[in-house]
């Protein structure tokens, strides 16, 4: 696939492609939960861990300890953010690199969506740990995350190559 633009495409690939990233995160979710207790890891390498966390917050737990409201507010936050990605894919689907980081952060957005609707929480289960993590994080553990927050990730990075992309083409 080459990540320049195609004249007259349509969303519904895109929107497809974000439908598939989120039954796959929500089947791993739904597999975690029916898995694992709260706090159950399993060793799969040295830095690497399955893991069952809970995320009330948002990125870093940002707001988990605030009592309930921010639930409803990432709720609002994710719907009006999936509206206005679906707004964008309408206008710009034929532009690949672009269409595939909104879809991507579309997914992610979804897929926490769903969570936070069913569970009332985020469920994390990829736990990264290094020992040159330490001083940043505690014993070294970044923060455990799922794949919808990796797509937002990659979605986020590829809207900045795309962007860093037009500006040079300028």
């Amino acid at each position: 696939m080459t990540l320049t633009t195609t004249p007259g495409a349509r969303p519904g690939s895109w929107l497809a492609l974000a439908a598939l990233v989120v039954a796959l995160d929500q089947f791993v979710k739904w597999w975690i939960v029916g898995h694992y207790q709260l706090g159950d890891a399993t060793p799969v390498t040295g830095f690497f861990n399955i893991v069952r966390a809970h995320n009330t917050g948002a990125a870093f737990s940002f707001l988990a300890g605030a009592g309930g409201w921010q639930r409803w507010f990432f709720v609002a936050l994710a719907l009006a953010a999936s509206a206005f990605i679906v707004w964008l894919l309408r206008g710009h689907a034929g532009q690949k690199l672009f269409a595939l980081s909104l879809t991507l952060i579309l997914a992610g957005a979804v897929g926490n969506l769903i969570d936070r609707l069913v569970h009332g929480y985020v469920v994390d289960y990829l736990d990264f740990h290094w020992p040159l993590l330490e001083p940043l994080f505690y014993r070294g553990h970044f923060p455990a995350f799922n794949l919808a927050d990796a797509a937002i990730t990659a979605g986020a990075i590829g809207l900045v190559l795309d962007e860093l992309l037009r500006m040079r083409r300028r």
